[in-house]
């Protein structure tokens, strides 16, 4: 092989190892955000007319507000707010041949391109419960920007 060759041969393994890099770091950040999420899905799938409060907590955990009606019937209120940073980088280097200077030569240099994306996301579920701690009412609203 030629040095040309190897020269191109160097500079696609590097942008193979990049993107890979990419791609582990997004899947990281995938994992990370479906621990513990309280979603739509999961309260249309759950939650049911006449569960216990026991098993909505172990479904939807605990809520952030919990308040009672004149008649001490409680309402749960879980207001979930989220904010969606998405960041990509990737990162080369550069060994190339020098043309057209007096001395010729190898040059090296680097390379770097980001891109960064933020959305943010509400999710409001109020549960009513009856005198008997049983779910007599549910409501969930959602909305992302």
């Amino acid at each position: 092989m030629n040095t040309s060759q190897n020269m191109i041969v160097a500079v696609l393994a590097a942008l193979l190892a990049a993107g890979c890099s990419a791609t582990h770091h997004a899947a990281d950040v995938r994992e990370a955000d479906d621990i513990d999420r309280v979603t739509v899905g999961t309260v249309q799938k759950e939650i049911r007319l006449g569960m216990s409060a026991a098993d909505v907590a172990s479904v939807l955990g605990s809520p952030n507000i919990v308040t009672t009606d004149d008649q001490r019937q409680e309402t749960w209120i879980y207001d979930k707010i989220s904010t969606d940073v998405t960041y990509s980088r990737s990162s080369g280097t550069i060994v190339g041949l020098i043309f057209g200077s007096s001395a010729g030569g190898a040059g090296v240099g680097s390379t770097s391109a980001g891109s960064t994306s933020t959305s943010q996301r509400t999710l409001t579920v109020i549960i009513k419960f009856d005198g008997n701690n049983a779910v007599r009412d549910f409501s969930y609203h959602t909305s992302r920007f």
